[in-house]
């Protein structure tokens, strides 16, 4: 039944992975419908095959094995690019991603299938949460630079007597898009993050301290930006299209401040050895002979 299901996700991402390459011959709407029902097709059963997973192996979903960590990726990769393709029908973001989606789900019937313990579970969905974070950290940075230069650029042309004409920047419209995407991509993939780490919080409740986990300092500022960038997210994606200048000028702020204050509170976590479970020093045993030579004094 699994081997079922896999063949009945891998088909799908295959054929729309044909459709998309129609797009090079001929473009029209109803095909480009066709390709996103064909794309959400095969998501629903990856989704189910991935549920199923979770029955079998009686462990925190997903991840229990080398080829549910990388069915996991593929699956994620999907959902960006069908939500992409619904928000920016110009963008083709398939020609690169599903060659990328197909080889993971080949690739992950040549590896190891078998359910690992719980620990291993625990540590891949620890990667999982570092690595979205730290993409999604790397999506606010890109959006921080795109947006300066977004305003300098526009400062430029409004003022084209300045001292800088020889420095080539991209276009606004170049620049614009950029900075959009560069929100619609690391709001998700925070959000994502954050999910996971608060998932990993609740399963650790015997072994975990959940109240000074919940408090924080990094976890607080954290969850702040969060909900800063998750407002302008949602401003970007309702109603009519607003003009860069003041996408930049939001991204601007919200990005710097997000990598401010993170940036930030996990340097004071550290260096006032603030109760933090992020960015707090670990304390290091010392040396085994140092030991011996601390038992050794009277």
């Amino acid at each position: 039944m699994l081997q079922v299901s896999v063949v009945c996700f891998l088909a799908s991402y295959a054929l729309a992975f044909a459709l998309e390459l129609t797009r090079l011959l001929r473009r029209s709407l109803p095909g480009r419908w066709v390709t996103l029902g064909v794309t959400a097709a095969g998501l629903v059963a990856q989704t189910m095959f991935l549920l199923l997973r979770v029955q079998q192996t009686h462990l925190p979903p997903l991840l229990s094995s080398m080829q549910d960590w990388l069915l996991v990726l593929a699956w994620l990769m999907v959902l960006v690019h069908l939500f992409v393709s619904l928000i920016d029908r110009e963008l083709a973001t398939g020609f690169v991603v599903w060659p990328l989606v197909l080889g993971l789900i080949v690739a992950s019937q040549f590896v190891s299938a078998t359910a690992g313990t719980a620990a291993t579970a625990h540590r891949n969905w620890t990667m999982l949460h570092v690595a979205l974070l730290v993409f999604g950290i790397a999506g606010v940075a890109v959006g921080f630079v795109v947006s300066l230069l977004y305003l300098w650029q526009h400062r430029r042309l409004k003022h084209p007597h300045g001292n800088w004409r020889g420095l080539a920047l991209p276009s606004l419209e170049r620049l614009a898009r950029l900075n959009r995407w560069s929100l619609l991509v690391s709001v998700p993939l925070l959000t994502f993050g954050m999910l996971i780490g608060v998932g990993l919080t609740l399963s650790r409740r015997p072994e975990l301290d959940v109240h000074a986990a919940w408090t924080d300092p990094v976890v607080l500022v954290s969850g702040v930006c969060w909900l800063l960038m998750t407002g302008v997210f949602v401003w970007l994606l309702a109603g009519q299209r607003p003009q860069g200048r003041q996408v930049a000028w939001l991204t601007l702020w919200s990005c710097g401040f997000l990598l401010l204050t993170t940036v930030g509170a996990q340097v004071l976590a550290a260096s006032i050895e603030l109760p933090a479970v992020h960015g707090a020093k670990v304390p290091v045993a010392p040396p085994l002979g140092d030991q011996g030579n601390a038992e050794a004094l009277p």
